[in-house]
């Protein structure tokens, strides 16, 4: 057990994996200043309110905290769009290889006269 996990973690997929996970949590601590320190402030400036996480809306003795909800939208389109920047930026990096075009079949005329050639030549 100990050496299949040993040749587990030792393949390339798994480094590539634990690296964008890493990476991935650094990009979102980035993401996440980018919303609550520039683009909050921004949107504040036409709500009236700097701190968005701070909008609520209170229902009985219930409070809705909208404002969370909206700094995660925005977090998320972010990603979202640095992510789809990212996988557009590979593929024109590295274009998948197209695969080689198969031979063209003979046609059923070409078949038969080859047959017909084939049979001619035995008599």
């Amino acid at each position: 057990m100990i050496k299949e996990f040993k040749e587990f973690i030792s393949r390339g997929n798994v480094m590539d994996m634990a690296v964008g996970v890493i990476i991935g949590a650094a990009f979102t601590s980035i993401v996440n200043s980018l919303v609550n320190n520039i683009i909050n402030p921004f949107i504040g400036i036409f709500v009236g309110k700097i701190d968005l996480s701070n909008l609520t809306w209170k229902v009985g003795g219930a409070t809705f905290k909208f404002g969370v909800f909206i700094n995660a939208v925005i977090n998320f389109l972010i990603i979202a769009f640095v992510v789809f920047l990212l996988v557009k930026m590979v593929n024109k990096l590295f274009p998948k290889k197209l695969a080689d075009p198969e031979p063209a079949q003979p046609s059923a005329e070409e078949s038969l006269a080859k047959i017909v050639k084939m049979l001619e030549e035995k008599q």
